[in-house]
């Protein structure tokens, strides 16, 4: 049985779209390109590119407990190219750590992110980035760089090296909960994606929609706690209001 303290509270952010401004589908197109350029001597780019959404698609699927994404996205990569990991992921490592972070060009920046999560430590809260596990930890940590955030003590970082699930499963913030010790009741999911953020409160997590860079698909539509602006959360949490009261 997981020891839980009653009196932790913790928020969770995602991270594209929330805490760092991005135009997800301009983020990824650019991405797929820079990775298709720089494996092209593995695969032609079109082909590693379908490979690549492929192996993201069955991550999301992915219900198994004893499998990490990492793991599913690798199965998934060797069985449909027939090629050695180890002749592939080298090139990979090497685009995270050399290409990567030019991808910095097509994000913005804001000192609220920055603001956001050093108000919320000095409240008490424990702070988690529950950013979708699809890349590697250097990815998003390279990402949280971006934002501002790279020197933040989290209590958690959620990576394809060790997550097991993804967004929007329910699993995915079951797993957060079990990790960091903390019952959902006393968690607010704060993210920008409608049916991969605000499922969160299916586990009975207050919900803040941030409405910035706002996704929402049509359906389903879970009932949110609050919503706003990047700003508006930053005021309701500085002031001590709302679902921050």
């Amino acid at each position: 049985m997981i020891n839980v303290d009653n009196e932790k509270r913790t928020l969770l952010f995602d991270l594209d779209g929330t805490l760092l401004p991005v135009d997800t589908d301009r983020f990824i197109k650019q991405y797929m390109k820079k990775v298709g350029e720089y494996a092209k001597d593995i695969l032609p780019p079109e082909q590693m590119q379908a490979v690549i959404w492929k192996g993201t698609e069955a991550m999301i699927r992915s219900t198994d407990p004893h499998k990490t994404n990492q793991e599913v996205f690798v199965d998934y990569f060797v069985s449909a190219t027939g090629l050695e990991k180890e002749k592939v992921w080298p090139v990979f490592d090497r685009f995270y750590a050399e290409e990567f972070p030019k991808l910095a060009s097509y994000v913005d920046t804001t000192p609220l992110a920055r603001q956001i999560a050093e108000e919320a430590m000095e409240q008490g809260y424990e702070l988690v980035i529950a950013t979708n596990p699809l890349f590697p930890e250097a990815a998003i940590h390279e990402r949280l760089r971006w934002a501002g955030l790279g020197d933040m003590p989290f209590k958690e970082v959620t990576v394809y090296e060790t997550c097991h699930f993804c967004k929007p499963s329910i699993a995915y913030f079951e797993e957060i909960c079990a990790r960091i010790e903390a019952r959902p009741e006393d968690c607010i999911m704060i993210g920008n994606d409608m049916q991969e953020d605000m499922i969160a409160k299916e586990i009975g997590m207050k919900t803040f929609w941030v409405t910035d860079f706002a996704i929402d698909r049509g359906k389903p539509i879970y009932p949110v706690d609050a919503t706003g602006s990047l700003e508006d959360l930053y005021r309701d949490l500085k002031e001590r209001k709302h679902i921050f009261a």
